[in-house]
């Protein structure tokens, strides 16, 4: 059977009147709960949904920022000041997750859509990385993630309905150097997501969905992990040949709208790799090996690591 998709390819197609309107059709009015909204393609989804007429519970860790997304949402809107909800949210704190699903539910009274976004990613290689940083990154990719999908889950069962979207990543579905605790991490979402879905099937209108962008023009790079817990990266590099976030977001909300269970949203050659990896992984494994070598090189370099696999759009 072909997988579930919806791709872009290096020069995607405008979208459809049609499939616009699906989107904002099946969204308005919605509440949607977005994790990781403070900046990067969380932050771009609170001012799309704004747009569409969702109503919003906007949480990360930095209340200021969420306030500033929310002013700007508003801004942007037609929506009021209590169609959306500031809830500060730190995923490693999974103590506090059950009352923070306990605050969106007496706020909106239901929640029918949960992206989750929130988490870090990861530039470092292996062999340099300290084994806390790689639980570091579990603990909130994964078991925060998990951890607040279980509250909001119990929720969603109760009422029979509803969507949980999870924004993995391509390095959920391929490995890739510099980001080996980073493609740990959404591998373990991909398993994790793939398995709740089949142990859902008695309730047909929750829908698990996996995004997985490619390389996205977003400050994420300017938040990696590195090889030791308390060190940031020097440089990020230039980040303009990326798919910008708008696009990505866009793309996501069309996938959600239409309940697609996986979705690569890439450019070439990620989205290319993708399909190698899915149908040929003996030739992904030969090509990976190759680019994952310049990857490291552009790292060592002091620009970005994919640079030499994107062309800026004209």
């Amino acid at each position: 059977m072909e997988p579930e998709l919806s791709v872009t390819v290096q020069h995607p197609l405008a979208l459809q009147d049609g499939e616009a309107g699906l989107t904002e059709n099946e969204l308005r009015g919605k509440v949607v709960w977005v994790t990781g909204a403070s900046s990067g393609i969380g932050e771009e989804l609170a001012y799309q949904l704004s747009k569409i007429g969702a109503l919003l519970a906007i949480s990360a860790r930095r209340e200021d920022e969420l306030e500033r997304v929310k002013k700007k949402c508003l801004q942007i809107s037609n929506l009021s000041d209590k169609d959306i909800l500031v809830l500060r949210l730190d995923l490693t704190d999974r103590s506090s997750h059950e009352a923070a699903t306990n605050s969106v539910l007496k706020h909106f009274g239901k929640i029918d859509v949960l992206v989750n976004n929130g988490g870090r990613s990861q530039r470092s290689l292996f062999v340099d990385t300290n084994l806390d940083v790689f639980s570091a990154i579990m603990e909130l990719n994964y078991l925060g993630t998990i951890s607040l999908t279980k509250h909001v889950l119990n929720h969603m069962i109760e009422r029979r309905r509803g969507k949980i979207v999870t924004v993995s990543s391509v390095m959920g579905i391929m490995g890739a150097p510099l980001a080996s605790g980073y493609c740990a991490s959404k591998h373990a979402l991909q398993g994790f997501f793939n398995s709740l879905r089949t142990e859902l099937t008695d309730y047909p209108e929750i829908s698990i969905i996996n995004i997985c962008p490619g390389p996205v023009q977003s400050k994420i790079i300017q938040n990696v992990f590195t090889e030791k817990l308390d060190k940031s990266i020097e440089n990020s590099g230039d980040q303009s040949h990326k798919m910008p976030t708008e696009r990505c977001v866009r793309l996501t909300l069309v996938s959600t709208a239409n309940d697609l269970k996986e979705a690569w949203i890439s450019d070439h050659p990620y989205l290319a790799v993708c399909y190698l990896w899915q149908y040929a992984p003996t030739w992904a494994w030969w090509l990976m090996n190759r680019m994952g070598k310049r990857r490291i090189q552009n790292f060592k370099s002091g620009v970005d690591a994919d640079v030499s696999y994107s062309r800026k759009k004209k």
